[in-house]
């Protein structure tokens, strides 16, 4: 027995299979009395299937996401053929405006859900995106980057004690999965509660477009919505990526305040008791070194070359397997993803 689609109401709006919308949703004014709107993309299938959100720019400095989004839905051949996409370019779109990884209220949007209709403006954005978007969906896939002067691989962190999140976050097909708990305040705490899962895909630095981040973005997205049988199979050769699961990871932390001389990179595999860094004077003496404290592969690390005593400098994943099989994998993976010389990639 076929089910039958029905409409779906975002807003004031209504969107019928089968139909590509793009809309704003008003959220608030500036004391300019110029309205501030979320955008949303919308694109239907004829036939019943699953209703999935993408969303960046949570942190408004975090650009590589709103550049997935963009080139994924003016992919060639793109198109939804069940099930309901909703896009999310920017969700806070005053973080954007502004360069800034915060609301106007200096307040962090992805520790202020669920919100509230009459709370902070950053409360208020939460308070529209869960019961606007995340509350219809059955699943979600949010787009970060790292912070200001940190870059992270790219990967996927969901909860992966769920098997159906599990295999989600395999399907995406990001050079690393990472198990990672849920913070209180956070947008994947909120749509847990309202039993949507999401995957959360970080990849590359605040304020800078990373290509081969970006490319790992689409080519997921892609990849996920094929598995929940959203897009039609399609011609493309690539294979999917092998799956490597990190269950835990920590942070190396400088020893000593002053300038830094890095002897390790992105992806990189690294020993118990290598040293990452050097930490000198302006004079040239050697005040610290920045030591690995565990085994294991290099998932995030700062990159300006000035640190504070205590600054976390070296994001480091665990693996059951062999780190230097993953720091291969890593290495292939970009080269692959990064030779093709056009922007655009038919990934269909």
């Amino acid at each position: 027995m076929t089910v039958k689609m029905r409409a779906l109401t975002i807003g004031e709006h209504q969107i019928l299979p089968g139909e590509t919308k793009q809309i704003e949703l008003p959220v608030a004014k500036l004391y300019t009395d110029s309205a501030v709107n979320l955008p949303v993309y919308i694109m239907r299938g004829k036939r019943s299937g699953p209703t999935i959100f993408v969303s960046a720019a949570v942190h408004g400095d975090e650009l590589n996401g709103i550049e997935i989004i963009r080139r994924l839905i003016n992919l060639k051949n793109f198109k939804i053929s069940a099930g309901t996409l909703i896009a999310v370019p920017m969700v806070n779109v005053y973080g954007v405006i502004n360069q800034s990884r915060y609301m106007p209220d200096r307040r962090d949007l992805n520790r202020s859900f669920p919100g509230s209709s009459k709370g902070s403006m950053a409360a208020r954005l939460a308070d529209i995106f869960l019961k606007e978007i995340v509350s219809q969906c059955d699943y979600g896939i949010d787009l970060h980057t790292g912070a200001i002067h940190r870059s992270n691989l790219p990967q996927i962190r969901a909860q992966l004690s769920d098997d159906d999140t599990l295999e989600l976050a395999k399907s995406f097909g990001a050079p690393v999965i990472l198990n990672a708990d849920i913070l209180e305040g956070s947008l994947r705490q909120a749509a847990e509660q309202s039993n949507t899962k999401v995957l959360l895909f970080e990849a590359g630095e605040a304020l800078r477009f990373d290509e081969f981040s970006i490319r790992v973005g689409i080519q997921g997205i892609v990849n996920v919505l094929r598995h929940l049988k959203m897009v039609p199979k399609g011609r493309s050769k690539r294979k999917l990526a092998n799956q490597f699961i990190a269950n835990k990871s920590s942070w190396v932390r400088a020893t000593s305040s002053g300038f830094v001389t890095q002897f390790f990179d992105m992806g990189d595999q690294v020993q118990k008791g290598d040293i990452l860094a050097e930490i000198g004077s302006p004079y040239g003496e050697v005040l610290g070194q920045v030591i690995a404290n565990k085994s294991g592969v290099i998932i995030g690390k700062q990159n300006i070359p000035l640190v504070q005593e205590g600054e976390a400098m070296y994001h480091i994943a665990f693996f059951a397997e062999n780190d230097e099989d993953i720091a291969e994998h890593i290495e292939n993976m970009e080269a692959e993803l990064t030779s093709d010389p056009e922007t655009k990639m038919n990934m269909l």
